[in-house]
């Protein structure tokens, strides 16, 4: 992984811990949490407080998150928000955690000034021992507070303030005055600088899931389901009527359609199409000509070219069926019959509508050649995938990353995937013929569970 770290592709961004003031906070935070300490004296956290230093030194790299379900967090500044956030287990973590922050920065950031604040993302589980617990995870709760407690305190001192005022002996009550003194030393002026955290609560009806292999569940769509990585037998009983793997095809992209959940990129409104098809067949022509063993210079696209002639016959259906479409495009070719059977039939989607950034992770376990979209949007994947590369396209793929990524990386998630999901979404124009998902026995893909699919 070294080429991704040299290249900011992997722990980038990461606060650095190593004054002893902070270093003394963390430990405080760190003991209140889970009863232990580090003997680091600088290191580097995530989002969520969690180092990977202190994660080498524990031999734990799920310290704050020990069932996997209910993660905990170390809060030192609110610089924290631009971080990454590393071994995630579901896919809300992270966008939670930064509107929690978002939220409550004037708050936070003058509480980070004070101590660590420590908190957790509460589910309604406490383990997840089955799959089918998952399924009871409908919200979660964040609730944080300092570890000396200046928010338990401002409230309680809040509630002393408001008896002194509505007690017409209030002032004689010496007991009263005093606890309010005390606490007032602790927590300041909370009658002109007041001090709340509230606890948060988000909905989590659709989300991914690293336990069981991989899970992508969605109870908040009109058709709910849930889509295994493994064998979709391994789930067991789930309280969810469709139930399927990544080997169903038809049905996975019957579903999407059925949900609305995705479009072709070729009628994505405001898409450079062109460029996107012409990326994601330099990338299947590095995977090929990788496996292959062939040579591919520089890589630039006239080398690209070379590879494809020498592979000639050789070449992936995921290639063809992109080229084809590239025609169509560029040239007004025939328009190519790209079915949900087809290689290339989920390279030229992409998610639409809330749940945009689900779906394309989703994508990209469908379309794996697209090295690009999966480090955009499923890092743990890649991180995965990355490992079991040769060194050449692990090289090739560090430096396109670095190079066409790295400088611009909001302008290049919006060239590939569209505006924040908002307003845009509605009254799209649709185009006269485009790409249309399989319908299972409508589309003539073959009748609904001809691979084995559950309903």
């Amino acid at each position: 992984m070294k080429r991704l770290i040299q290249r900011g592709l992997m722990f980038g961004n990461l606060i650095e811990v190593s004054s002893p003031a902070l270093v003394e906070r963390y430990n405080r935070a760190l003991k209140h949490l889970t009863g232990k300490t580090t003997k680091l004296d600088d290191f580097h956290i995530d989002l969520s407080g969690y180092s990977p230093e202190i994660g080498d030194e524990l031999n734990d790299d799920l310290y704050l998150n020990p069932n996997g379900a209910n993660r905990q967090f170390i809060l030192l500044t609110t610089a924290q928000k631009d971080a990454p956030l590393l071994n995630i287990k579901f896919s809300t973590s992270r966008g939670i955690l930064t509107q929690f922050i978002a939220t409550n920065e004037a708050q936070l950031f003058a509480l980070t000034a004070r101590d660590a604040v420590a908190g957790e993302l509460q589910n309604s589980v406490y383990a997840v021992d089955t799959p089918a617990r998952l399924f009871d995870i409908r919200q979660v709760t964040v609730e944080a507070d300092t570890i000396g407690g200046h928010v338990a305190d401002a409230g309680k001192l809040a509630k002393l303030i408001e008896r002194f005022r509505q007690e017409p002996d209030g002032w004689r009550d010496d007991l009263l005055v005093a606890e309010m003194i005390t606490l007032a030393k602790k927590t300041g002026d909370v009658t002109r600088v007041p001090i709340a955290l509230p606890a948060m609560t988000f909905a989590q009806a659709n989300f991914w899931t690293s336990h069981f292999g991989g899970v992508y569940i969605f109870q908040g769509v009109r058709y709910p389901a849930a889509i295994s990585v493994l064998d979709w037998r391994s789930l067991g009983e789930v309280p969810v009527a469709q139930v399927m793997d990544l080997t169903h095809r038809n049905q996975i992209a019957d579903w999407l359609e059925r949900n609305g959940l995705v479009e072709p990129i070729v009628q994505a409104r405001g898409t450079d199409a062109a460029a996107i098809l012409r990326q994601k067949m330099d990338f299947i022509l590095i995977d090929a000509a990788d496996r292959l063993g062939i040579e591919v210079g520089d890589a630039r696209r006239t080398e690209l070219r070379k590879v494809a002639y020498k592979l000639g016959s050789a070449l992936p259906e995921e290639f063809l069926g992109l080229a084809a479409l590239l025609r169509w495009v560029e040239a007004g070719g025939p328009w190519p019959k790209i079915t949900s059977e087809h290689p290339a039939y989920f390279y030229t989607l992409r998610g639409k509508g809330p749940e945009r950034d689900l779906v394309n992770m989703l994508l990209s376990e469908l379309s794996p050649m697209d090295v690009r979209q999966m480090f955009i949007v499923h890092k743990e994947l890649f991180y995965a995938q990355y490992a079991t590369w040769s060194d050449r396209k692990k090289t090739y793929v560090a430096d396109f990353l670095a190079r066409e990524y790295q400088v611009d990386r909001e302008g290049a998630r919006t060239a590939l995937f569209g505006p924040e999901p908002g307003m845009d979404e509605a009254h799209r124009p649709q185009m006269a013929e485009g790409p249309k998902p399989a319908r299972g026995p409508w589309g003539g893909t073959g009748p609904w569970g001809s691979i084995g699919g559950r309903r």
